[in-house]
């Protein structure tokens, strides 16, 4: 028996979730992918990985056509293009050296001419979206992989289809198991159990079940996304260190409940592009023009495993702990029968943050109103 035909005997997993994980491995390291559907097959390179070798290299091997630049509408529109409501591809013409290139990309302010500008079709769109999943910027060098076929690349260079991409975090939740728990006291007594999830990737988040929350009632839950500035170092720059003390608080004055600690850092940019929006700020945009100049959603987050998490400790009714309405619909198959505020301290350094936050994202921050009025 042949080793192919020996795996063949076993189940390694839903072939889409693995060619997609493996796909934003390989973005998330700088490396290229091949993506494709039923009619095109393109060789997409992420922004972080292009130098300018590479980048003369994808303009040797293309057989003389032009490879383009995929950016998603949000950075189309800031730096001037006219984006409509959908990604957009950009031709690289031989003038375009990689200063230029990253500077479509990345550089903020910057004004570009739409010469040659087109619609992105669903597979450079494609791109972009693994490039989320990497928590990359979002934008990919693109070229025609019709002559790139017979090109040996060391390592290979992995497929990807298009068309299952969007569906990659669906998937992943999909996967989830419970894997491990342990008791794990927290300061000021808190008694609370660590239940650890992992899905058919690899990726691991934390369900931290405080007391013995009543499962025949809704339970109180906090949807709490990552983030190492506030929740470890105590950044005053946003409130989510002080959200989470107060939900475990709460969560222990109610008789019990549930903190959700997802892996969704920066409204789900990830760390690096977390400190590039920080960037922004400091030269003043506010936290959505920071992020959408960088050409992500004000909001990259999913609640998917969520609700996958939730569902698995038999949490199937619950009450949110959130100023933001739109975790209240953002958990398929979980009822959400009411929200709770989480109300923490303004200062200085997040009064900013926070009122976009409420003007801009519609969070619920009654308090904030009430912290203005008493400073003027």
């Amino acid at each position: 028996m042949s080793v192919s035909e020996s795996f063949q005997r076993f189940d390694l997993g839903d072939p889409a979730l693995v060619g997609i994980d493996r796909g934003v491995s390989e973005f998330r390291a700088g490396r290229p992918v091949l993506i494709g559907d039923a009619t095109e097959t393109v060789l997409a390179w992420p922004i972080e990985g292009l130098n300018a070798d590479s980048l003369g290299a994808i303009r040797a091997l293309s057989g003389g056509v032009a490879p383009s630049l995929a950016l998603t509408a949000r950075r189309a529109a800031a730096i001037g293009l006219p984006a409509g409501a959908g990604a957009v591809t950009l031709p690289l013409t031989p003038d375009d050296d990689i200063d230029r290139v990253w500077a479509l990309a990345f550089e903020v302010p910057y004004a570009a001419d739409g010469a040659g500008i087109m619609p992105a079709g669903s597979v450079a769109s494609a791109a972009l979206d693994l490039a989320k999943l990497a928590q990359r910027l979002p934008a990919a060098v693109i070229a025609d992989a019709g002559p790139l076929a017979a090109t040996s690349f060391n390592p290979p260079v992995m497929t990807v289809a298009s068309d299952r991409v969007s569906h990659f975090r669906t998937m992943a939740a999909a996967s989830l198991e419970k894997v491990s728990e342990a008791r794990v006291p927290l300061r000021a007594g808190l008694g609370t159990r660590f239940v650890v999830f992992r899905d058919g990737t690899g990726s691991e988040s934390v369900a931290v079940v405080v007391g013995n929350p009543d499962l025949s009632v809704p339970v109180p839950v906090r949807l709490h996304s990552a983030c190492l500035t506030g929740d470890v170092f105590g950044s005053r720059r946003c409130d989510c260190g002080d959200q989470l003390k107060l939900a475990l608080g709460h969560l222990s004055d109610l008789g019990g409940g549930v903190v959700l600690y997802l892996e969704q850092e920066g409204r789900g940019l990830g760390l690096a592009n977390k400190m590039r929006a920080y960037t922004l700020q400091d030269a003043g945009f506010d936290t959505v023009d920071a992020n959408t100049a960088l050409g992500f959603d004000p909001d990259q987050r999913d609640y998917s495993a969520a609700a996958r998490m939730l569902s698995l400790l038999g949490c199937e009714r619950v009450r949110l702990l959130t100023n933001n309405p739109s975790k209240v619909d953002g958990l398929p198959g979980i009822d959400v029968v009411s929200r709770m505020p989480l109300f923490a301290p303004v200062n200085r350094e997040n009064l900013r943050y926070l009122t976009a936050k409420a003007e801009r994202a519609g969070h619920r921050l009654e308090h904030l109103i009430e912290t203005v009025a008493s400073r003027d």
